[in-house]
């Protein structure tokens, strides 16, 4: 037996050896150049045991195997050996009926070797174990993030001179400036045009700077009068005989501005249809110039403070268009989706985008890492600002991202996020109690889970995982409620402080809002970018009122303010006012009087509708009847001058 044994690879000797203790054998398989340890326990033989054992060698690595851990066989053997230089002869094992350690069927060599891990060697075995991963409960130490220096590039809060006196219109027009008007006006002017070429009947006169901001006017009064209809504004029957808006513009010209409002250059959204179906079409064109305007005003006019946060907003619409977006969590299911980042102190919107579908740069880098960082202008913010997302937004690889170019992060994550510790040592116990918590730090992020009615998972790099702060919650304890303070993680405070900045904004606009019911989709951000200018002119009156020492007034005041103002500059603005010299005195229509006729206007205040009269006063443009039995003229004027008497005291 030992002379055919001779034949192996290595020239090893196989002994055979008569004991009842373990067997190693070192077997070659044909199809690798490995060799693989066979162990083989035959103490419980009735037989004569065998031992196979490799020779003792001047190998550094042989280690033979300890009797204390018998190994269960692993490699199937040959009934008869085989004389070959390939392959090692193996004897044959003797047979016995009261062997235990056989009675299972012997695995195939693929198995085998699929199970099978090469030996360590002695270096390794020496080398230093590695550490596993492992949760951290609250009274272990963490170690405190060094913060960055707060270096914006502008003093925070308003950038212009908060020292002179700033009116609501005047606020508004740093949002709505003059060109941004004029813009408007001549596309709004060239649609008219184009749609009676068109054969579309309607009465049309020119857009001017004085109809744009009285229609202005009309909106912001929709925002604090609600009515089921918009035509019930100009109604004259009671509850609806408002003064305003029917004395400044009639409805039909309302509903002709609307119509015809538009944003875009014609020509160039020609050229942009041609476009469609290829990577260069672009979907927001029709709201470009208008949108690029207010984003660019939005970051010009503010410079946040040292806490901001990205959150989603929903404006409304059921418009059959592909950016419409459905979103089940939020308020507001169906509409257009925007990315906004908001400062979380005040909740001024300083930077926004239209969500209208996957990108390059999402597919790359994912829909949150790329809309983050489109929100992010670092050069124009500065460094040292910690941002506060949600669980949409987090990932280690951002947060990374963000704290090498000077930013701390912190938000909520999901336990399903790739890189989120995975380990399940020193977790939480079956029923954990309330204000329990665990905690990893992998570099500069740090992981946290916390027990409140359920378990919340932070993810932070400028926090440490526990500082002995509490939050007071009521807890029921033997049938009882009583007040308890519970710990509370760092992130988990500062994140419920400072991620609603964004929810207050959309609060503001959502107490006022000029948003009307309109079929085109370009319309609907029209009204919402007027939302944002009038919300965010608010936020700015109020930070100089703060500076000043001054109390600010309410929002409904702010927004009253606003539409007296902006009436009284459209009066201002217009070509052709009335001469000063000119009194209130009668006059006809025309040559004859039984033609040329109109209703009169104190009749229909009066209720009293279809009364036509030929007389108009020349000052005021407005009919009034004016006979022996009726007399019209001097009772309206009467009423008028004592309504601007009431109104000076």
């Amino acid at each position: 037996m030992a002379s055919e044994n001779k034949s192996c690879k290595n020239e090893d000797v196989l002994e055979i050896v008569s004991k009842d203790s373990e067997v190693e054998l070192c077997v070659e398989d044909s199809s690798s150049d490995d060799e693989d340890l066979i162990q083989v326990d035959k103490e419980n033989s009735s037989d004569s045991g065998y031992e196979i054992l490799l020779p003792q060698s001047d190998d550094d690595d042989y280690e033979p195997l300890s009797p204390s851990s018998p190994a269960q066989p692993s490699e199937p053997y040959h009934s008869q050996a085989t004389q070959s230089t390939s392959a090692p002869t193996v004897p044959q094992l003797p047979e016995s009926s009261n062997n235990d350690d056989y009675e299972q069927p012997l695995q195939s060599p693929a198995k085998r070797k699929a199970q099978l891990k090469p030996a360590k060697s002695k270096a390794q075995k020496s080398g230093p174990p590695e550490q596993e991963e492992m949760w951290h409960n609250k009274k272990e130490e963490d170690r405190n993030p060094e913060p960055f220096k707060f270096m914006p590039s502008r003093v925070p809060g308003p950038t212009f001179n908060k020292t002179a006196s700033w009116s609501p219109l005047s606020l508004f027009q740093l949002f709505f400036s003059v060109p941004v008007v004029q813009t408007i006006i001549q596309n709004t002017n060239a649609n008219a045009a184009r749609r009676k070429a068109a054969g579309v009947k309607f009465q049309w006169t020119d857009l001017t700077v004085k109809d744009f901001y009285v229609f202005l006017a009309i909106i912001v009064f929709t925002g604090l009068v609600s009515v089921h209809h918009r035509a019930d504004y100009w109604k004259r029957e009671w509850p609806y005989n408002f003064h305003f808006p029917q004395e400044y513009m009639s409805r039909n010209r309302f509903e002709a501005i609307v119509w015809s409002l538009h944003l875009s250059n014609l020509k160039d959204d020609k050229e942009n249809q041609k476009k469609r179906n290829t990577p260069q079409y672009d979907r927001l064109f029709k709201i470009k110039p208008l949108y690029d305007q207010i984003v660019n005003a939005c970051k010009a006019n503010f410079q946040p403070y040292e806490n901001i946060c990205i959150d989603e907003r929903m404006v409304a619409s059921k418009a059959r268009i592909s950016v419409k977006q459905y979103m089940k969590a939020k308020p507001t299911k169906r509409g257009y989706k925007l990315f906004v980042l908001a400062d979380s102190a005040s909740g001024y919107t300083w930077n926004f985008s239209v969500y209208t579908g996957k990108s390059e740069s999402s597919i790359s880098h994912g829909l949150s890492y790329s809309a983050v960082l489109d929100l992010l202008p670092f050069s124009l913010l500065g460094r040292g600002y910690t941002l506060y997302l949600d669980h949409f937004y987090t990932s280690p690889a951002l947060f990374q991202y963000l704290h090498k170019n000077c930013f701390g992060c912190c938000g909520t994550i999901k336990k399903t996020q790739s890189d989120f510790p995975r380990t399940e040592k020193n977790d939480f116990p079956k029923r954990a109690e309330r204000g329990d918590m665990r905690w990893i730090r992998k570099d500069e992020v740090l992981f946290v889970k916390w027990i409140e009615t359920r378990e919340i998972t932070m993810c932070s790099t400028v926090h440490r995982a526990f500082s002995g702060k509490t939050v007071q919650r009521r807890v029921k304890e033997a049938g009882v409620w009583s007040a308890k303070q519970i710990p509370v993680p760092d992130a988990v405070l500062d994140y419920n402080k400072n991620m609603h900045g964004v929810d207050l904004s959309d609060a503001l606009i959502g107490y006022y809002s000029v948003q009307q019911k309109t079929k085109k989709w370009y319309k609907t951000f029209f009204y919402h970018f007027v939302d944002i200018a009038i919300v965010n002119s608010f936020i700015l009156h109020k930070e100089i009122c703060r500076s000043q020492g001054q109390e600010p007034v309410t929002q409904k005041k702010f927004w009253e303010h606003l539409a007296v103002e902006m009436l009284s500059f459209a009066v201002g603005s217009a070509p052709a006012a009335p001469s000063p010299t000119l009194t209130c005195m009668p006059r006809y229509y025309g040559s004859d009087a039984t033609q040329s006729r109109r209703y009169c206007r104190r009749c229909l205040d009066a209720g009293i509708p279809r009364v036509k009269t030929p007389i108009y006063c020349r000052a005021c443009n407005v009919p009034l009847c004016l006979t022996s039995k009726k007399n019209c003229f001097e009772r309206w004027h009467d009423k008028q001058e004592y309504l601007s008497s009431v109104n000076v005291h």
